[in-house]
């Protein structure tokens, strides 16, 4: 019997990931499935080793050369048997109750093609992100639908799968877009159910490079451009929205910041406020022992100048003269 399920995982030198993302597929609630993982090429030996290693139940592990992402997904899709696709990157992890919530909806809505959900970052990042629609408008402006979304096998197979010449990236992105021009609809389940991996070198890290986006964003548009410019209003006035809470954002972050560092300045001021009356102390103090070795000195050099004047010719020649002044002066 097929599962209803099957997970495509593609791998390039996440070796060191892989585990956590199959047991996060493992631990699900909903045991419907299968993994298909496949070896996209990968170079360094940790990653061979573990897939070489790997004897996990409902797991398949395919081997292909290198040729990128959508290629790799494409292979595993070809080789699945699963009446729904869930494109889990070898990175990432699934939040244990996404199939049966997932499954539940599309079986409840057979007009559904796709469901997606909330993520959480983790790694050398942690934010929430909440999109709320993926019509095509929303998805025009900004790609709302989560790569380990569960889309409906038929509707995988009507639009060709992923775009395998969109190497450089936004070939997800450019995969919803196809299923909702072909007239197939999704839906966001408003919780978070996904754990995404933020990394030095995530893709969607290196993305953020203005050069680097904009290749495959320029791919992305002019596959698209008939409906961008269809729903160029729409597109504008949701970035105009989106720049607006980016700036709101901002705004809380920079009060939070300072709110949150406002005690710790100020205990930092009491503090250099205590250190510099006790530096003034210290000088004070400072100034009294010098003050004083000063003085000690000096005696010291008057008790020695006394001494030599005492011990000196002109002190014992003189003597006679210093007792009878002395007798003078007590004489009435």
């Amino acid at each position: 019997m097929r599962p209803r399920i099957s997970v495509l995982m593609p791998c390039f030198n996440h070796g060191a990931f892989i585990r956590e993302a199959i047991d996060s597929v493992l631990a699900q609630t909903l045991q419907d499935f299968e993994i298909v993982i496949v070896d996209d090429g990968s170079t360094d030996a940790v990653t061979t080793q573990t897939l070489s290693q790997l004897r996990t139940a409902k797991t398949t592990v395919l081997t292909t050369g290198n040729r990128g992402l959508p290629a790799a997904r494409n292979h595993a899709a070809r080789h699945a048997s699963g009446e729904f696709f869930c494109a889990l990157d070898a990175d990432d992890k699934l939040a244990t109750t996404w199939f049966e919530k997932a499954i539940g909806v599309l079986d409840a809505r057979p007009e559904i093609a796709f469901v997606s959900h909330w993520l959480d970052t983790f790694g050398d990042e942690h934010w929430t992100w909440k999109p709320e629609r993926c019509d095509l408008p929303s998805l025009l402006a900004r790609n709302a639908v989560n790569g380990a979304a569960l889309v409906r096998r038929n509707a995988f197979e009507a639009v060709g799968g992923y775009d395998e010449s969109m190497r450089e990236g936004c070939e997800d992105w450019d995969f919803w877009l196809r299923l909702v021009e072909h007239g197939f609809d999704g839906t966001i389940i408003p919780e978070v159910l996904f754990h995404y991996r933020r990394r030095a070198d995530s893709m969607s890290r290196e993305m953020l490079d203005e050069e680097r986006y904009r290749r495959p964003l320029d791919v992305l548009i002019t596959k698209h451009e008939p409906a961008y410019r269809s729903h160029l209003r729409e597109i504008l006035v949701a970035k105009e929205k989106e720049a607006q809470h980016l700036v709101q954002e901002i705004a809380t972050i920079e009060r939070d910041v300072v709110l949150s560092l406002e005690p710790a300045l100020r205990r930092a001021r009491e503090e250099l406020a205590a250190l510099t009356r006790k530096a003034d102390r210290a000088r004070m103090d400072r100034a009294r022992e010098e003050d004083h070795e000063r003085l000690k000195w000096q005696a010291a050099e008057l008790q020695r100048e006394v001494a030599d004047l005492r011990a000196s010719w002109s002190w014992r020649l003189t003597s006679p003269l210093r007792r009878a002044y002395a007798l003078l002066r007590r004489t009435p």
